[in-house]
């Protein structure tokens, strides 16, 4: 009982917080590092947790988590990001925000801003800016993605490449060590690549938990954006890359 107890919280952390670090579990339950290190191997067997080193991370596969899960975690680092990166545009823009969980929290920071274009190809961020009466907001059709409201295909591709934006505010589900943007979707991330074609200025907005992670399919790299807004630094080996391509990185 104690060890089934012991994995759902595991679990949990591990939603939370993006990872577990086995002396940091050892603490949280008052058990040995030895049974930390066993539950995490049994985790990981079962295909639930992936070993780091220090600890595991959520595996990743090939298959995103659930829409409804991802909204709540990080949920305050993502209105800090949504923030910083709505202070960055200004009234009277035009802009693409794409799916994703800190998307909608941009969107949600854009609430105040005055006479702005919206064009998206995610339904909650138009539902969230409908609230916004000096805000147009233009839906990309394509086919409905239920599982979060997303809208993607070749009517979506065709949508957005009638238009040619001040911004575009992109997510990503992970991101690797060399600064590669990743996601599960190729339907998606077609989109996102039109997105950042056809803008001026190009943000990224992703939390840390994304550093951790691990997706299939390559959107893109940091060098292709001007600003990554995210809650923590990236590594300084990152850091040093995104200063020789230009990057701005904005820690909120």
């Amino acid at each position: 009982m104690a060890q089934n107890f012991r994995h759902a919280e595991i679990l949990k952390l591990a939603r939370d917080e993006g990872k577990v670090v086995v002396e940091r579990l050892a603490a949280h339950f008052g058990v040995t590092l030895q049974t930390i290190r066993r539950d995490l191997t049994e985790l990981c067997d079962a295909g639930q947790l992936t070993r780091v080193y220090g600890g595991a991370v959520l595996s990743s596969g090939v298959a995103n988590i659930g829409y409804e899960e991802r909204r709540g975690l990080h949920a305050e680092a993502k209105e800090r990001i949504g923030r910083a990166c709505a202070e960055a545009i200004p009234d009277e823009a035009s802009l693409f925000l794409n799916i994703g969980t800190t998307t909608e929290a941009v969107a949600r920071a854009l609430l105040g801003h005055r006479n702005l274009m919206v064009v998206t190809n995610n339904l909650n961020v138009a539902n969230i800016l409908v609230q916004n009466p000096s805000c147009e907001v233009i839906v990309a059709g394509g086919v409905l993605r239920r599982a979060d409201a997303g809208l993607v295909g070749d009517m979506t591709l065709e949508m957005v490449s009638h238009f040619k934006v001040d911004f575009a505010v992109i997510g990503t589900s992970a991101m690797d060590e060399d600064g590669d943007l990743l996601d599960f979707d190729f339907r998606e991330v077609r989109v996102s690549q039109a997105i950042l074609r056809q803008a001026r200025r190009r943000f990224l907005v992703a939390d840390h938990s994304k550093f951790t992670r691990a997706a299939p399919v390559r959107i893109g790299s940091l060098a292709e954006v001007d600003t990554f807004f995210s809650d923590a630094p990236v590594s300084a080996a990152l850091a040093a890359r995104c200063a020789e391509w230009g990057t701005g990185i904005v820690v909120a």
